[in-house]
């Protein structure tokens, strides 16, 4: 089953009164704590309550079941927003919201009743597993398999990188259930009480630290064939319907990471005097900014036009969604790491929060397909 609703369209005023209100959230309730979470490595599941209770567990979901309804367009302005308060946060929302998206289209009436009220107030959270440690970019290859027994079916495999694991209440595991390829897999909504379900350790990352990374560890894990999300064999092409969103959320949490990177510089070059003058004075820094603004600005407006293109459904969407998303992460490093450069020294201490953010944002590079993945599916757009 696939179900779409039309987006509401917010008027001016109703998308700034939103707006105005992430930022106060980011502002207020997640910037002041993310150097401390960074440092202790702690998921701040009140603070991600405290967003569910704001709309924000729900971003694109149907109003019947407690989601705000809104466009991707007005999404993306959500999450460039809320990056600016801690991109890891951010982006661990814009994962939440892909999964609940997935069962908000994909699943049936009783799947969405079940688990998307508890999702959309983040009183409950999703996890998304797809990538394995065999199978990352070529995720057609994946091999977690779910065998039909009776009317269940069991699922084995293990699934790499998953982003909430063990804190979420539901996992989108997408699992073989037909021949090798793409048309072979389907979604299933494993529960996280389910049995056979484990987790391996919290991984020691770069960056990202605010919100744990393991292992998701199925060892014959039963679940009723109720539990398939959308049709048999079409698990591939939601994963893929999903990863549009989702590369445009996290170059949304990009720019928003950067944004802030480089409001902290523009401040920093006024006040830091070398040789008897402001660094802003000096063409070279002048220079520096100006081309920082530039591919915020650029990747912003791939990333708007990218959005519009999810919700007009436009032919080329993957291609659209791919661009932006590659052009936007790459841009968003790009710029915090300037940023960091422009702070010298002090750039590179913990306090000044700007080497968080340059290692928060290196990993988006490479997750929702790394950009490299990104520059295959725009080749062959081009080519056609």
């Amino acid at each position: 089953m696939s179900m779409t609703a039309t987006p509401a369209t917010l008027s001016a005023e109703e998308r700034d009164a939103i707006l105005d209100a992430v930022r106060e959230f980011a502002d207020t309730r997640v910037a002041p704590h993310a150097l401390e979470w960074d440092r202790d490595k702690h998921f701040p599941l009140d603070a991600l309550a405290a967003a569910g209770e704001l709309g924000l567990g729900g971003i694109s979901v149907r109003d019947d079941v407690g989601g705000a309804g809104l466009r991707r367009e007005d999404a993306a302005a959500i999450f460039e927003a809320l990056a600016m308060g801690d991109p890891t946060i951010a982006a661990y929302i814009s994962i939440h919201n892909m999964v609940a998206w997935m069962i908000d289209t994909f699943g049936t009436d009783d799947q969405r009743r079940r688990w998307l009220p508890n999702l959309v107030a983040m009183t409950e959270l999703g996890s998304y597993c797809l990538t394995e440690p065999g199978a990352g970019s070529d995720a057609a290859a994946i091999t977690t398999s779910a065998i039909p027994d009776g009317d269940e079916y069991v699922l084995t495999g293990v699934k790499q990188f998953i982003s909430g694991a063990g804190a979420a209440a539901v996992y989108v595991v997408m699992a073989r259930t037909g021949a090798p390829g793409a048309k072979g897999i389907t979604a299933f909504l494993v529960p996280a009480d389910a049995a056979g379900l484990s987790f391996g350790p919290n991984e020691h990352k770069m960056g990202w630290n605010a919100q744990p990374t393991r292992q998701v560890i199925l060892d014959e894990v039963r679940v009723p064939a109720s539990a398939v999300l959308g049709e048999v064999g079409g698990g591939f092409r939601i994963a893929m319907k999903g990863l549009n969103g989702g590369r445009v959320n996290i170059a949304a949490c990009s720019i928003g990471g950067a944004q802030w990177a480089l409001d902290r510089a523009v401040r920093y070059v006024h006040e830091r005097f070398t040789f008897g003058e402001a660094l802003a004075e000096r063409q070279t820094v002048v220079f520096a900014l100006a081309d920082m603004a530039t591919q915020l600005q650029a990747a912003r407006a791939l990333v708007q036009g990218a959005a519009r293109a999810i919700d007009e459904g436009a032919p080329d969407v993957a291609v659209q969604c791919a661009m932006a998303k590659r052009f936007a992460t790459d841009a968003g490093f790009e710029v915090a790491n300037q940023a960091l450069q422009l702070h010298g020294g002090y750039g590179y201490l913990q306090e000044y929060g700007i080497e968080k953010v340059v290692r928060d944002l290196r990993v988006h590079q490479i997750l929702e397909g790394t950009n490299e993945i990104m520059r295959v599916i725009i080749g062959r757009g081009v080519l056609g």
